[in-house]
């Protein structure tokens, strides 16, 4: 694994928005782009509350990437970050620095902060 994918970019998956997403995660061996548990936590709340993406696609993300646990280091590295709201995003940061991972988003600098951190926007042409 080589990417973890953001919530954001999960959700532009299902819309008509963003095809050039869609074509960089075609372009990827399987494997290489992962769903982090934390998003997979943020997308589920959002389909019990009636938001994209519902349960039937959610359990097709849960299909398409391999789902990384969060896990003691994982945690180590959340609680050295400078507290800021949004823990959704802090703890996806984290998860990704932790493991070496370079987080796919479209929200870089809901990720500025975080030392260490690579992010590449694939929504971009």
């Amino acid at each position: 694994m080589r990417y973890l994918i953001d919530t954001n970019c999960c959700i532009y998956l299902f819309s008509a928005h963003y095809p050039q997403l869609r074509l960089r995660l075609a372009a990827t061996d399987a494997g290489e782009v992962g769903l982090s548990v934390i998003v997979l936590a943020e997308l589920a709340l959002g389909a019990r509350l009636g938001k994209v993406p519902s349960d039937e696609r959610l359990g097709r993300l849960r299909q398409e990437f391999p789902i990384l646990p969060f896990e003691e280091g994982d945690a180590e590295a959340y609680a050295s970050l400078p507290f800021r709201r949004g823990r959704f995003d802090r703890l996806l940061g984290a998860h990704a620095v932790s493991r070496g991972l370079i987080l796919i988003t479209n929200n870089e600098a809901d990720f500025a902060d975080i030392s260490g951190l690579r992010t590449e926007n694939w929504t971009r042409p």
